[in-house]
């Protein structure tokens, strides 16, 4: 990666917009945590074919390798069976 390490864009990407919502008070529109897999939270969740954190490049084409797509609780795309 040029600037950050991938570990470090995805980081900054997820769990710490999180964190900024979670700090705008009010304004924040999210009824419940985010940036955390938890009971209760809302987590947005991915299934890469590939490791990120080894090639950031696999997030460019989401329709090539994000194999499950999954928000709010709801699967959009799943292509593991």
């Amino acid at each position: 990666m040029r600037w950050y390490e991938p570990w470090a864009v995805l980081k900054m990407a997820t769990s710490t917009n999180a964190e900024l919502f979670a700090m705008s008070g009010p304004r924040n529109p999210y009824p419940a945590p985010l940036g955390v897999v938890e009971e209760g939270a809302l987590a947005d969740l991915l299934l890469v074919a590939g490791n990120p954190l080894e090639n950031i490049e696999l997030i460019e084409d989401p329709a090539q390798n994000f194999l499950v797509i999954m928000k709010d609780g709801v699967i959009y795309k799943n292509l593991v069976s």
